[in-house]
């Protein structure tokens, strides 16, 4: 379906990534390098499918903060680079893992591996590239980091495992969607920004900071994707508007909408995703029933929320280029939707 879109937000176009990517490029082509290097393996297949997706794009953000985390913590060695790896590593094989779960077409705006290669080879090379990030992990000698990453790679399942389990199901409140987000995204971004500084040396009043700052850019980051499902457009995301309808993930702009709505749209959704009846023209009443209870700005609201949290994390920090460039990193991410 085209032709359908909600507006998000009219502030876009100011904030960017751009001063984070800056700061940090001279590490993030080591780390390039190095994500090359660790994809490859005898077995053809394995670097192949690996290669297409690092190499269709995406921002690298979770990386990235890696990266700045460390600069910023005044850190001169080599491990960042590893783990930073790892961290992209990491989610790399998730999206090859969701993919399959989600049976999704597309990704970065490319056909999904698995339509490609089938949904085994996507699930295997998701695997080697978990191994390959867990030796990364130990090539730096931190346990911490390694306790770290390894306890996010544990959440992320779990919370794979509970959005499966409340796929379709409208009973799924606010709470209980925010704590499967909280797992299956915003886990990576907190181990992303924490080991940083752990291979720094910080104190721990910062590893926590960074710790928080993480979780809620990734609760902020997830929850504008829920938005920009219903109403951005299939170039900004990388996939098809409305996959999350024709899925049936019960996302948050759904499940207020559900909750604020009559017995009758509340049967809609019902027939929608629980049976299925998920064609172009239920999507666009579906998108009508969004704007009715402004499900859709009330989401972005809620994602605003965890920014400013987020940006409360850094505040007792230093202020400097590192500091900013996080910072406006949050601008960006509720401001990306128009």
């Amino acid at each position: 379906m085209t032709g359908v879109v909600v507006p998000i937000d009219s502030r876009s176009g100011r904030a960017s990534v751009e001063p984070l990517v800056q700061l940090v490029a001279g590490d993030m082509q080591r780390v390039n390098r190095l994500i090359l290097s660790k994809a490859g393996s005898h077995v053809e297949l394995i670097p192949e499918i690996a290669r297409h997706l690092i190499d269709s794009g995406g921002k690298r953000l979770r990386p990235m903060l890696t990266l700045a985390a460390a600069q910023m913590c005044g850190y001169e060695g080599e491990d960042h680079i590893r783990l930073a790896a790892a961290v992209e590593f990491m989610h790399t094989a998730t999206l090859l893992h969701d993919d399959v779960v989600d049976e999704s077409d597309m990704r970065r705006g490319k056909l999904a591996a698995r339509m490609l290669w089938g949904n085994q080879a996507s699930v295997l090379v998701g695997d080697f590239l978990l191994g390959q990030a867990f030796r990364m992990m130990v090539d730096t000698g931190s346990l911490s980091a390694l306790g770290v990453l390894s306890t996010a790679a544990t959440v992320i399942a779990e919370g794979e495992v509970m959005q499966l389990a409340s796929a379709r199901n409208l009973d799924t409140n606010e709470d209980e969607y925010l704590a499967i987000i909280r797992a299956k995204t915003a886990a990576l971004f907190s181990a992303a920004a924490e080991v940083g500084p752990i291979v720094a040396g910080a104190p721990k009043s910062t590893i926590s900071a960074f710790r928080s700052y993480g979780m809620n850019l990734g609760l902020a980051f997830q929850l504008i994707d829920d938005a920009l499902d219903y109403g951005g457009s299939s170039a900004a995301l990388g996939k098809n508007v409305g996959d999350d309808f024709r899925e049936g993930k019960v996302t948050l702009p759904v499940v207020l909408s559900y909750r604020r709505g009559t017995n009758s749209e509340r049967e809609f959704w019902r027939k929608a995703l629980v049976d299925r009846d998920n064609h172009d023209a239920n999507l666009a009443k579906g998108l009508k029933l969004l704007q009715k209870y402004d499900a859709i700005a009330h989401t972005v609201a809620r994602a605003r929320h965890y920014a400013e949290m987020a940006r409360d994390a850094l505040a007792p920090l230093p202020p400097g280029d590192h500091k900013g460039a996080l910072l406006e990193v949050l601008d960006f991410c509720v401001n990306r939707a128009n």
